[in-house]
């Protein structure tokens, strides 16, 4: 079984067919999709869905990109809201001065409330980092010194250095489909040298980012079994054994979700 650790079910070019792209996840081996919220705002939206899909969980939070549209979000009311019982850590939010599409002190002061709202509440935190590795490392550097805290560098696509920090504080690491295309040897470096497999995870962030051979058109959970495989051949076990790496690796990162997606308890980590 595989799990695809990060997706968006609410996006209009998933939401249109929702039960057939779940039905197609399930048909190749993914037993549970992590939906993750991209605007506090929609939680209702997440809520419902998780609520009508048994193999569905979620998340709350603001990406980067709408930090100007909700800057006054507190770590209180995502803590509360993150009691529901299928939403399971905390996010997506972080830096993204790829397409500044927030003003940087926003995005930063956001990213900040979300790391409080992730310690106090004992969820994992989604971390978003795109062109920003040397703040995010100061932040996450910063911040672990004011009390641990779990989460996962998604969609990893940065240095080998944020990678290296990462693993250093305790974080997970994400890999999409970039993973699969024929220019990111460096990211497979990083695969392979430099995030142990206890910490690994695989994910889509569809409907974006579609691994080869479906480069170029809409993602969708499903193809998360080509990255699993790429992944699985960059750090040399097979593809059923990097399927139970990553499983147990979510069950233990995203305990909530173990209950409600049916994960068993992992292992200890090394």
């Amino acid at each position: 079984m595989l799990i695809d650790s990060h997706c968006h079910l609410d996006f209009p070019d998933l939401a249109a067919d929702r039960a057939g792209i779940i039905a197609r996840a399930q048909a190749a081996g993914i037993g549970g999709l992590i939906t993750i919220a991209t605007h506090v705002e929609r939680f209702d939206t997440y809520r419902e869905i998780a609520e009508s899909r048994p193999e569905v969980v979620f998340t709350v939070g603001t990406h980067p990109h709408y930090a100007a549209e909700e800057p006054d979000v507190t770590a209180e009311r995502l803590v509360a809201l993150s009691a529901h019982p299928r939403c399971v850590g905390i996010g997506e939010a972080g830096l993204d001065f790829h397409y500044d599409r927030a003003p940087r002190d926003v995005q930063e002061r956001v990213f900040r409330t979300h790391v409080a709202a992730a310690r106090a509440s004992g969820l994992p935190l989604v971390i978003h980092a795109r062109e920003a590795d040397d703040l995010m490392i100061a932040i996450l550097e910063e911040e672990s010194g004011r009390g641990r805290f779990d989460a996962v560098l998604h969609c990893f696509s940065s240095t080998a250095r944020l990678a290296e920090v990462g693993v250093a504080l305790g974080l997970y690491v994400s890999f999409s489909g970039i993973l699969t295309f024929k220019a990111s040897e460096e990211l497979r470096r990083i695969a392979r040298d430099v995030v142990p497999r206890d910490r690994l995870l695989v994910e889509t962030d569809a409907p974006y980012l579609a691994p080869v051979p479906h480069r170029g058109h809409r993602n969708e959970p499903a193809y998360v079994a080509h990255t699993a495989a790429i992944l699985a051949g960059t750090v040399g076990v097979t593809p059923a054994e990097i399927a139970a790496i990553t499983t147990d690796n979510v069950a233990r990162l995203f305990a909530k979700a173990r209950p409600a997606l049916g994960l068993p308890e992992p292992a200890a980590a090394a």
